[in-house]
């Protein structure tokens, strides 16, 4: 029997679910995964009767109840240290850059919403100043951190990969969805080596295989 249960919405499109799915899955917490169609613009109404703040992921684990992807992230990490960099300069670096994409980068998120159907398609009316700058930091971050900390890659911190990759993985997903110009050549090795976990192709393949109907036309029809 499960330890207890995660609860995500539609693959396709909840990068936060996401983040929070690879946390517990790096952790090998054993949970029951519950994925719900997500109805777009905090509208599900099933999540506001399964989760404490009505949004997916949710984990409860062990008589625990965690909620929030970042929340998650450290509760994983209780059980898994490796989550985080051993390193304490490493692990104030990783929680820094992790805070960072967790609370900022609104015009990205805004932008370029994760749609894993959408592969290697720019936007046809380009990207706003505030969109560049976010892709700005982005690359100066996932460079700068290569470079510093994991420059024996294939991650953010070398090889494994952690909580810092967990919360820029939907980002190495929206950017190749969208072919998002000028990134580094040490950015573009990162995200081929992120697209190509074996987690990330799983969840890939379970995004794939949802149901016709739970696709929104909000995202589907971004040109």
């Amino acid at each position: 029997m499960a330890d207890g249960r995660l609860v995500i919405g539609t693959r396709r499109y909840s990068s936060w679910s996401l983040r929070g799915w690879l946390s517990v899955r790096l952790a090998g917490l054993d949970v029951d995964v519950q994925a719900l169609r997500l109805a777009g613009g905090g509208k599900t109404v099933a999540l506001k009767t399964l989760s404490p703040n009505g949004c997916a992921p949710y984990l409860e684990h062990a008589g625990i109840a965690v909620w929030d992807s970042l929340a998650i992230a450290e509760y994983c990490a209780e059980l898994a240290p490796a989550l985080w960099p051993q390193d304490r300069a490493a692990r104030a670096h990783a929680r820094s850059i992790s805070a960072e994409m967790h609370s900022g980068f609104r015009a990205v998120r805004s932008a370029l919403p994760m749609n894993l159907g959408r592969v290697n398609c720019p936007l046809a009316a380009g990207l706003d100043e505030d969109t560049q700058r976010d892709i700005a930091r982005i690359d100066t971050i996932w460079t700068n951190t290569r470079n510093r900390y994991g420059a024996e890659g294939p991650y953010l911190f070398g090889a494994t990969f952690c909580n810092a990759d967990v919360a820029f993985a939907p980002v190495v997903s929206r950017f190749a969805s969208y072919a998002v110009p000028g990134l580094s050549d040490v950015s573009h090795a990162y995200m081929r080596a992120v697209q190509e976990h074996p987690l990330m192709r799983e969840w890939a393949a379970d995004a794939a295989q949802e149901p016709q109907d739970w696709q929104l036309e909000m995202y589907e029809s971004l040109r």
